[in-house]
């Protein structure tokens, strides 16, 4: 039987286990070349879980909104960013990390175990906790922590683009789509652009 979509397993067995607060924890914008990495932790309420919930990716924009509204009514959530100078300092992988340790901190209850999409535990975490490798299409509370982190995400794209038109963040959220690479050769590297990834970096420091 083929799975159609995340459910509540992995939450079930962490409960059976003895662990009352599940968090899910998953993060948007690590392909960018613009904008902060922007991670999401969230505590699902067994009685009020959202019908719908799967990988943001998979969902159509309106959808994605409308899951976002909900859960921000019947869940503990929380959202945090690193910005492109930690991006660029410490690498893009540990800012990441380091946004969803801030997320975790940043929930009002205090999870006992945490479900983390990926395959690396951020060294910062000392809640138990177990990775998994496409959550967000798996475990429910991971596709929500992957709903909300990637609306607030793209809402911050969409706020700079009004700064710094021509770049299309408003639609590519930064990523490197082919409009937006042109505008970078084109208009230069701006306060938001990540130096540390090539693209960027190569514009930088082209030999004259």
């Amino acid at each position: 039987m083929t799975l159609l979509g995340p459910d509540y397993s992995f939450e079930s067995r962490a409960h059976e286990k003895g662990h009352k607060l599940v968090a899910g924890v998953d993060e948007v914008g690590r392909g960018p070349l613009a904008g902060p990495v922007t991670a999401a932790a969230v505590i699902l309420d067994p009685k009020r879980i959202p019908e719908g919930l799967n990988d943001s990716k998979k969902l159509t924009a309106k959808r994605r909104q409308a899951l976002h509204d909900e859960l921000l009514l019947c869940a503990d959530v929380s959202i945090a960013h690193a910005s492109v100078e930690e991006i660029d300092e410490l690498n893009i992988l540990r800012a990441s990390h380091l946004a969803m340790e801030r997320a975790v901190a940043g929930l009002k209850q205090v999870p006992d175990h945490l479900l983390i999409d990926g395959n690396m535990v951020p060294r910062g975490l000392n809640i138990s906790s177990e990775t998994i490798v496409k959550g967000d299409a798996r475990s429910v509370s991971i596709s929500a922590a992957s709903i909300v982190a990637k609306i607030c995400r793209d809402y911050v794209m969409s706020s700079l683009a009004q700064h710094y038109p021509g770049y299309g963040w408003e639609t590519n959220a930064g990523y490197p789509s082919k409009s937006h690479k042109e505008a970078l050769s084109k208009l230069g590297v701006t306060p938001h652009h990540r130096r540390s990834f090539k693209p960027v970096h190569n514009i930088l420091y082209q030999e004259k």
